[in-house]
């Protein structure tokens, strides 16, 4: 196990500029596997109800990524506090949220399906919201963006019914657009 890389603490930083850099920072190393995930797991999981939403923001996107580095399977233990950050009071919080939370999905099979369901049931409240077509859009095309990378027909299947129920014929038509050539 290597030791947490340095300037993990910046990203809890008041220097906008500062946490900003080291979000980027940690978003390139977790893009591939580490072993330090669990170094941060606790951390992360803290700053997900922080009362600053930048905090919220990149603790709800890092442990997206983190996802591929839980060979325990914490996070479908912490899913529903990682997932309760895609209903944030600020929607740009929680839209950086949903529009990694797809990663989750490459974790494993129970990964994916309590992420298929989490979507699923979003998709559905965000009918009713004021941003909703944003949400759904995201949720489409995060959907396409783990079936690219996993093949998995459930997930396909599932993105084609949610399209599917939407009313709108402009938004289902904006929603189909992430899934043509699939």
């Amino acid at each position: 196990m290597s030791p947490m890389p340095d300037g993990f603490a910046a990203l809890w930083s008041a220097d906008r500029e500062a946490q900003h850099d080291a979000f980027v920072h940690f978003m390139a190393l977790t893009d591939a596997p580490v072993d330090w995930s669990y170094d941060a797991w606790d951390e992360l999981l803290a700053q997900l109800t922080f009362s600053d939403n930048h905090n919220r923001a990149i603790a709800g996107q890092l442990l997206c990524n983190l996802a591929k580095s839980d060979p325990e399977g914490r996070i479908v233990r912490d899913f529903d506090r990682l997932f309760a950050v895609s209903r944030d009071e600020r929607f740009v919080t929680a839209r950086h949220t949903m529009q990694q939370v797809w990663k989750v999905g490459l974790a494993g099979e129970a990964q994916r399906r309590l992420l298929l369901a989490g979507q699923e049931a979003r998709f559905a409240e965000a009918g009713a919201e004021k941003s909703g077509t944003l949400v759904r859009n995201d949720i489409c095309v995060g959907l396409r963006r783990l079936y690219d990378d996993s093949r998995d027909p459930a997930v396909k299947a599932l993105a084609l019914r949610l399209i599917e129920t939407e009313t709108d014929p402009g938004h289902r038509k904006r929603y189909a657009a992430a899934w043509r050539g699939a």
